[in-house]
């Protein structure tokens, strides 16, 4: 059965941005050191397969069927044109009076939950791909984030958006299922118990 895989870039101080992220700064002063595991980039996003260990976990990314972003992510990303990878289709949570429509793009206005079958649906039996963190943090306060993928880089930034900073005082155990040392990060593997 298709899961819900959260990767994301984190800092050991759990930040996925440095400060002052924004328009025209998605990733924040610093916050691309996040970012240096992967490959150089290009025209392509598999142009960013790195090579080594790394390269498995990207593949894994790159499998996946469907892209599960919070608005504020896929705001900042530009809406990846449309195309995150491969022409999967993107769901975007939203509140209130969704924006006018794009192709490959679904708002979802009734709740993660919603978004989530939606986009299960939509893969088949492939992975979601989920990038966020208020998604994710909702996510996983409703129950339907499956697994992490944390890639964690060896940087303390400071200061930044915090990837948990808002869970509450209730507790998600966490399994840890997979650790893959990787030249600058270690990328954990764990599954929602």
């Amino acid at each position: 059965m298709a899961a819900s895989v959260l990767y994301m870039s984190m800092s050991l101080d759990g930040f996925i941005t440095g400060p002052d992220d924004g328009p025209g700064l998605g990733l924040g002063r610093g916050g691309e050191r996040l970012h240096a595991w992967l490959g150089p980039g290009g025209e392509s996003v598999h142009d960013y397969r790195p090579d080594g260990p790394s390269g498995q976990v990207f593949d894994e990314l790159m499998a996946t069927g469907a892209v599960v972003t919070g608005r504020r992510t896929f705001d900042l990303a530009n809406h990846w044109g449309g195309d995150h990878h491969d022409g999967v289709p993107i769901f975007v949570p939203t509140r209130g009076e969704p924006p006018e429509p794009e192709p490959n793009v679904t708002y979802v206005t009734d709740g993660i939950e919603s978004c989530m079958a939606q986009a299960k649906a939509a893969a088949g039996d492939r992975n979601i791909l989920v990038h966020g963190a208020a998604t994710s943090q909702s996510a996983l306060a409703a129950g339907v984030l499956d697994e992490l993928e944390i890639h964690l880089i060896p940087v303390l930034l400071g200061e930044g958006r915090p990837l948990f900073g808002s869970l509450g005082a209730d507790h998600v155990e966490l399994e840890l299922t997979r650790i893959i040392d990787a030249p600058g990060v270690t990328h954990l593997r764990y599954r929602v118990a």
